[in-house]
């Protein structure tokens, strides 16, 4: 049994398959680490290819990476150099593990994270296919606080998939700004905390991403926020 209800929680709504969300969630927990504070993430799903009604884009997730990867060196990420057949397709399934893995028996809000940073680092670093049932249950056996059998089991009997469509229509109320959009006690809510960027254009019609600047100094502040509350 995993106990996470004495560890400052903060909340996100995201995408495995977005970038910024990726991003924004190493910040954060790079900035905890290196303070040595305790930190629990409770991840809630917004499914970008549900709200968009077609998987994300490659060409659009591309350029983002280079963008992103570019400024911020130290993530390890590369542009897809997979095959062509074992790009992501879909992450909802990704998303539904992340979501069953809470489950106190099988890994708990530490778990859940664990599994979630495993699934982004497959993607955005190792270029792994995490649409795949046999390379997120790999994963989780690499997470030290996921019980990859118990989590195996669970997925068996569809649990997660409720969880997400759930979240996917909460999501689409006004609160919830996009992906990633962070919300902490105190009232603390931001939406891709840090990152000053604008498109050039569409990126159905040849528009790039651009990224102007990024602070990480927001992590910080959150987590002040979080201990001062304690």
């Amino acid at each position: 049994m995993v106990n996470d209800t004495a560890t400052p929680t903060v909340t996100v709504w995201s995408d495995i398959g977005c970038p910024w969300a990726s991003l924004a969630l190493h910040t954060l927990h790079a900035a905890a680490e290196r303070r040595e504070v305790a930190l629990a993430v409770d991840h809630k799903a917004f499914p970008l290819e549900l709200f968009n009604r077609e998987p994300t884009p490659k060409f659009i997730v591309d350029p983002e990476v280079q963008a992103i990867a570019a400024h911020r060196p130290e993530l390890g990420w590369r542009l897809w150099n997979g095959p062509a057949h074992a790009y992501p397709v879909t992450t909802l399934p990704a998303l539904e593990a992340v979501q069953a893995a809470k489950d106190p028996t099988i890994g708990g809000l530490r778990g859940s994270d664990e599994l979630d940073s495993a699934l982004r680092r497959a993607f955005y670093a190792d270029s792994r296919c995490i649409s795949v049932h046999a390379v997120i249950l790999d994963l989780a056996e690499r997470c030290e606080h996921v019980d990859a059998k118990a989590l195996a089991a669970a997925l068996a009997q569809g649990a997660g998939r409720a969880d997400v469509y759930e979240q996917w229509g909460t999501a689409e109320g006004p609160q919830i700004q996009g992906s990633p959009h962070f919300f902490a006690a105190g009232g603390y809510a931001s939406h891709n905390p840090g990152a000053t960027f604008t498109w050039t254009g569409s990126p159905y019609e040849g528009g790039l991403p651009r990224l102007d600047a990024y602070s990480t100094a927001w992590a910080d502040e959150l987590l002040d926020t979080l201990h001062r509350d304690q």
